[in-house]
């Protein structure tokens, strides 16, 4: 059987987004009977372990990332695993890289977020702002199959399945989530934690989500068991699904939990934590199911107080946070973007239930 290989990789730096991005379109991948390989320069033990739990394989291979060894390593992987695609995130791939691995011959989809560096060398190109259609992927990829817009969002099986859930009302979502994606780069979760528990308000439980690979992870859960028992860090978290779906409210770094969080309508501040989160958070802000918060450049205890500030000025006015949940169930976001995206991948036309922009430019998007 011919492997999709997922080139991604994840560090404390860079955090762990990538991977988990691949990762829900890994599951339907094999839900669609495909078999992945991950491969990765720099990864953690929490996403290997998370890897080996979910039953995908994954190596190690040569570095640094997207210099020669790795592109090396990676088309002789392609070679031995008679690999038919490779999926391609991260921004350290520059066009010398790209342009050899499609050179190799088997079908590229890249990922991408900002719609401003060199060309992609890819077949297919997923980018799932909300403004991604005003892109100019037809200099960047010409000719590639475009999967643009909220339709693209990859959402993970458990959370796919949390979103079919009957909705909940604001009033009866007591749960204030704060999340930083994989390893919070920026150290954020502890100063907003602090903030918000110090001004808790009345029935609100606050539950800080700290992925396996932050390094500060047995600090903040050791800090949350001092916040007092409405105050709670949970690590690598299993029930992640569960657990947005009982949030009237979230705190979010801006990467790929965003798809989450608006696929169950949870009234999100997102933060801006690097380059890559700026356009996508502001494009998601204008759709009235979040608000938007700018934390690069600032020290970690200012930029967190500020964050936790605005937080709990949401927290008080429920209205807005209804009106907020509100315009999140209105988006043209079913849940099954990661589906569409290995559709498309193996082949297959993705299943939307509308289409925009020229066949010529074979464009497809959520309208």
């Amino acid at each position: 059987m011919a492997v999709i290989l997922i080139r991604a990789d994840a560090s404390p730096a860079i955090g762990t987004g990538h991977v988990m991005r691949c990762l829900a379109v890994a599951e339907a991948l094999r839900d669609q009977g495909h078999e992945t390989l991950f491969a990765a320069v720099e990864s953690t033990p929490a996403i290997d372990r998370r890897l080996s739990a979910d039953g995908f394989r994954h190596v190690s291979i040569a570095g640094p990332v997207g210099e020669a060894a790795d592109l090396a390593a990676t088309r002789s992987l392609l070679r031995r695993e008679h690999g038919s695609a490779v999926m391609l995130d991260g921004y350290r791939f520059g066009e010398a890289y790209r342009a050899g691995l499609q050179a190799a011959g088997a079908r590229v989809l890249a990922w991408d977020d900002l719609g401003d560096g060199p060309p992609l060398h890819a077949d297919l190109v997923v980018n799932a702002a909300p403004q991604a259609a005003a892109l100019p992927y037809d200099r960047m990829a010409p000719g590639a199959l475009l999967l643009l817009g909220p339709g693209y969002a990859p959402l993970r099986r458990e959370v796919r399945l949390a979103a079919g859930q009957p909705r909940r009302s604001i009033a009866e979502r007591p749960v204030l989530l704060v999340t930083f994606g994989g390893s919070d780069p920026l150290g954020l979760t502890g100063p907003v934690m602090e903030t918000l528990a110090a001004a808790r308000p009345d029935g609100c439980r606050i539950v800080a989500v700290v992925g396996g690979s932050n390094p500060r992870a047995a600090e903040l859960a050791a800090l949350a068991d001092g916040l007092g028992p409405m105050v709670a860090v949970e690590i690598d978290c299993p029930r992640m699904g569960a657990l947005m779906a009982d949030s009237g409210l979230a705190v979010s770094a801006g990467g790929g939990t965003m798809g989450e969080l608006a696929a169950l309508a949870v009234p999100t501040l997102l933060v801006v934590t690097a380059d890559n989160q700026a356009m996508a958070s502001g494009g998601a802000a204008e759709l009235g199911w979040s608000e938007a918060v700018d934390a690069r450049g600032g020290d970690p205890a200012g930029a967190g107080r500020t964050i936790a500030e605005r937080a709990l000025a949401l927290w008080a006015d429920r209205p807005r946070r209804q009106r907020m949940q509100d315009a999140a169930a209105a988006l043209p976001l079913d849940g099954e973007g990661a589906v569409r995206i290995a559709h498309a991948l193996t082949g297959r036309a993705p299943s939307l239930s509308s289409m925009a922009g020229s066949a010529a430019r074979r464009r497809t998007a959520l309208a």
